[in-house]
Parts: structure tokens; sequence; C-alpha cells
């Protein structure tokens, strides 16, 4: 009689048992729901082109992870280098940013480091939002002035925190001179590294230049030496060198394009965003896979078609964007303009930039831009 009660409770269990076991296997057979991969983009450019504006075109957007020129601290910390020598450093040290593996900066910061100590922390909205700061949310705009007042106590340890949260890691990096260097980034399959290489017309570049050469002294004497940097062509020196660097960029990226570069490199000029600034943001995000929002297509647009003529170096705020990246022309006497021209010949003819042969000229340009005319 017992041994017939047990009967149907034995037949539940080993059903039981059965479908625990199918069920198991099935789910340790099924693939598994993969996060997408993380996508990693470097601004490429030089100082005074754009690329603190163009940085913030992906700072503001809500799925990215940015970081201004986070290869300063290399250069403070071993400015005793040339720029050749650090860019193996500057390397490294990218790479491990856009992993989220900010313990990299243990060797150019000190121990008792705060998130305030990293190089323009504030212009990083994911800094400002959280969990990096509980004071504003991810989809604000946030300026760096208003983050600067209210986010700079969060400790170091919430820069990865934040950074681990994000699809998208944006790095704006100024010094980087030869995209060959980068080559073991795009190889690398951890990685998912898409360029954009952001240039500017030189005679801008060199007018803006001058406007800041105290801030860039540091900067330039590395990319030069301290003694090239002297007397009057050290200026023009600093130029050469940069409009070479953007010369090798160029080949490397557009020309003798090696299979893993296919897709991943694009080339902006600066000239081109300000004249049609919600086209050519469409376009890096496209080209970055970010969704362009409405709020991002206004915040475009009313930064770029304010009143003002531009500010302190690295300060992004609402100004005639255009009439700002043209003011060279009026300002920039011919002498200057031909001596730049002289050094960046051959950069101003790959990236399509108009060679002016005298003041008449500079003159007549000056009339094509009043009218609405492309001069470039």
């Amino acid at each position: 009689m017992m041994k017939s009660r047990w009967v149907p409770v034995l037949l539940i269990l080993a059903v039981l048992s059965f479908m625990i076991h199918f069920n198991f296997l099935t789910c340790s057979n099924a693939p598994m729901e993969e996060k997408p991969s993380p996508v990693h983009i470097l601004i490429l450019s030089s100082w005074r082109s754009g690329s603190s504006f163009t940085g913030q075109i992906f700072s503001q957007h809500p799925s990215v992870f940015y970081l201004m020129e986070p290869a300063w601290h290399v250069w403070v910390a071993m400015y005793q280098n040339s720029a050749k020598v650090l860019q193996m450093a500057v390397r490294d040290l990218v790479r491990s940013v856009f992993l989220c593996d900010m313990s990299v900066f243990d060797a150019y910061m000190s121990n008792q480091k705060k998130k305030s100590d990293l190089f323009q922390w504030e212009t990083s909205r994911a800094l400002c939002s959280p969990p990096a700061c509980d004071s504003f949310s991810r989809n604000d705009i946030i300026t760096a002035r208003n983050c600067r007042t209210v986010c700079g106590k969060y400790p170091f340890s919430k820069v990865e925190e934040a950074c681990k949260t994000y699809s998208h890691v944006a790095i704006k990096e100024v010094r980087f001179f030869d995209l060959k260097v980068l080559y073991s980034l795009f190889t690398d399959p951890s990685l998912n590294l898409k360029v954009i290489h952001l240039v500017r017309d030189p005679r801008a570049v060199f007018r803006s230049r001058e406007n800041t050469a105290v801030d860039l002294k540091r900067d330039s004497d590395i990319v030069l030496g301290s003694q090239k940097m002297k007397g009057e062509m050290g200026p023009y020196n600093a130029m050469q060198e940069i409009c070479k660097s953007h010369v090798e960029i160029y080949k490397a990226g557009r020309q003798a394009i090696p299979s893993f570069l296919k897709d991943r490199y694009l080339l902006v000029r600066y000239e081109d965003i300000v004249r049609d600034p919600l086209a050519k943001a469409a376009q890096m995000y496209r080209f970055a896979e970010l969704h362009f929002t409405p709020e991002l297509q206004k915040w475009v647009h009313n930064i770029t078609h304010g009143k003002g003529q531009g500010g302190q170096a690295f300060e992004i705020e609402s100004r005639d964007a255009l009439s700002v990246s043209e003011a060279w022309r009026k300002t920039l006497p011919f002498q200057k303009i031909e001596k730049v021209q002289n050094v960046c010949k051959d950069a101003m003819d790959l990236l399509g930039y108009r060679i002016v042969h005298s003041e008449e000229e500079q003159k007549n340009l000056l009339l094509d831009l009043l009218f609405g005319q492309n001069s470039s």
C-alpha cells in the first residue's frame, strides 16, 4: 500500500528533474544576448583648429563619454622630450582611456587626485552628469562654467565608473603627428576605432595661434624645440610642422589606405562645419553611429549662430561661427599671409584652400565672403 502511494510522487519528481535538466541545456546552448561593443572616436586635429567646438558636438551627446586632450598630462609630465618621442606614451594613454582604464593617469597625476585634476574635465558632459555628478541629467546640455561650479568635488574613481556606462567613448587630441602611430589601435580587437581628422585653413590657425601664443608656448617648444621657436620665424616654423603633419595624416588616411582603415577615417574641414553646421554634424554623427536628436540639432544651430566673436582659448559659447572662422581675412597682414602660405603650400593644395597672391586678391576674397560666396 505504501509503495503504491509513492509511485505518483516519484513520477512527478522524475518529470521535474527532466524539465530542469532540459531547460538548463537549452539555456546554456542558446546564444547569450551580448552587449554591443563600444565605438571609439578619436577627433584628430591641431591647436586652434576648431577642435574644442567639434569635441563639444560629441561631448553633448547623451550616449558619449568624452575627454578633451587627456595627453596634456603626458606632455606636462615629460616636457623635456620631443613630440615624436612622446607619441607612443600618448598612444598608450589614449588606448587605456578608450577601454575606460583610468589607472593610466597614475603615472602622471598625484595619488590624491580628484576628478577636477583632469585637464579640462568640465568640458565633458559625461563628467557633469550621473554617475560622475548628480546635479544634472544625462540629457541636459551642460556648459563648462555650470559644471565647474557644482561638479568638482567628486572622486577621480567616478571618471572610470562613468566611462563604463556609455556606448561611445570620444577623445579630442592634438598631440599626434602621424596616423601610422595609431595603426596598432585600428588592428586592436578590443577597440572599434574611428578617426575624424579635423583641419582648418592654416592662415586662420596662424592668426588664432598669435592671439594665444602664451597658452601654447610649452606645446610649441615640445613640437619644435625651444630654439626653433625663438625669433621672427618661430611661429612660421611651428605652422610648417603642423601643416606637414596634416599632409602625412591625410595621405595615410585617404590615399595609401590599409584595409583596416576602410570606412574608419573621415576628413572634415572646420570651414565646412561653420558654413553648414547641421549638415556636417549629421555627417559626423552618421560616421560615429550616433543619432542626431532634435535637442542636439537645436543646440548646434544656436551655438554657431550667436553674436559673440570668440573669447578665451577652449571656451565654447554662442558665436557667429562663420564670421569668427574667416576673421583672418580682415585682420592678418598680407606679409604674414604670404609667409604662412609658403610654409603650408602643400597642405593648402591638398586640403583645398585657395592661395592668395596679393593684397588686392585678399580684399576681393573678403568681398566674396561678405556677399556669401564660397572663397576657400
